[in-house]
């Protein structure tokens, strides 16, 4: 008998553990979503009270704002890469481009975006669309946009065009799934790029980014968009030398200087490029030490899908790895 008292008590305890750290509605608005609801409904046509009804139902997510806080692509250089280029990867890499090839020809010969940068870019965000995330996308957008000050402005901006996007595909606006930053689908675009940047690459007349000829097409096109120049390399690690670093550092990861006024500073690249090709200067940290690269435009293009210079490394490096191995593949057979 004592057992069992125990045991109910043990089940108890758990599951008002469990009440206790699941996310209840917000049932009342703030006032900074109030004026955003206003907002809405005088720039959009929202109907004011299914929108603040909608509202009241979403849930804050503590565990949102801890992430946002804390993200992987802060971590040293060496760190990240080896959590991200992985064996596993690679092999994943290899095995959708085998099983895409035309999709991925076609979208190089339409935006001029090579397959490795596109294949690269969807196994760091989603491991070639396995892990879209599953966190509901108004929460995340409401958690952000109402409680996370430092970039509330920012994330108002996705929960308006969140709210946009779902009017024009019919989505019900409180099941759509994403991650904690409200990204979506197998390229993981917030609700502003999938609206500008996404293509109907299956030509079955809607851009569902759960579609992998769409996101295929959707990641070319979104480089594209930034200026991606066919051919071109990314990254050239460069000896800095007695150079006085910190007013090139501190001049930003867009291409802003010539890689001839760079060699004038003392600089020198250690791969082939050309000097008029414009370039900026990033270090990142590796288990040797502070290494030094110059960043060409077409790395500056892959900073547009995410600002962290980690995060256009690994693209970079999984990119040419990629390349490098199936290249050998192919000429192994």
């Amino acid at each position: 008998m004592m057992r069992r008292r125990w045991f109910a008590l043990a089940l108890w305890l758990v599951a008002s553990m469990a009440i206790a750290h699941t996310p209840a509605p917000r049932n009342e608005l703030g006032s900074e979503a109030r004026v955003f609801v206003r907002e809405m409904v005088k720039r959009h046509g929202f109907e004011r009270r299914a929108l603040e009804r909608v509202f009241r139902g979403t849930k804050y997510l503590d565990s949102i704002i801890r992430a946002m806080d804390s993200p992987s692509t802060a971590l040293p250089w060496h760190e990240y890469r080896e959590r991200q280029v992985t064996g596993a990867r690679i092999e994943g890499g290899l095995k959708f481009w085998a099983e895409h090839t035309e999709l991925l020809q076609r979208a190089e010969a339409e935006y001029g975006v090579p397959p490795e940068i596109i294949v690269a870019t969807v196994g760091i965000e989603t491991r070639f669309g396995r892990y879209t995330g599953n966190v509901k996308v108004l929460d995340a957008l409401t958690t952000l946009a109402f409680d996370y000050p430092r970039r509330a402005t920012f994330f108002r901006g996705e929960l308006e065009q969140f709210l946009l996007l779902t009017r024009e595909t019919g989505w019900k606006l409180t099941e759509v799934q994403g991650s904690y930053a409200g990204a979506i689908g197998i390229p993981q675009f917030l609700p502003s790029s999938y609206r500008k940047y996404a293509v109907d690459f299956d030509g079955d007349g809607k851009r569902d980014l759960r579609s992998v000829a769409d996101a295929i097409g959707s990641v070319a096109n979104y480089y594209r968009h930034f200026g991606w120049q066919q051919g071109a390399a990314a990254i050239v690690p460069v000896d800095v030398g007695d150079t006085v670093l910190d007013p090139m550092l501190a001049a930003g990861i867009a291409p802003h200087t010539t890689v001839a006024e760079f060699r004038k500073r003392g600089m020198v690249p250690l791969e082939l490029v050309a000097h008029d090709a414009v370039a900026s200067l990033f270090s990142a940290e590796t288990e040797a030490g502070t290494r030094y690269w110059l960043g060409l435009n077409n790395f500056y293009v892959i900073t547009r899908y995410n600002r962290s210079i980690n995060y256009a490394m690994v693209v970079n490096e999984l990119a040419t790895t990629l390349r490098q191995q199936r290249r050998l593949a192919v000429t192994s057979r």
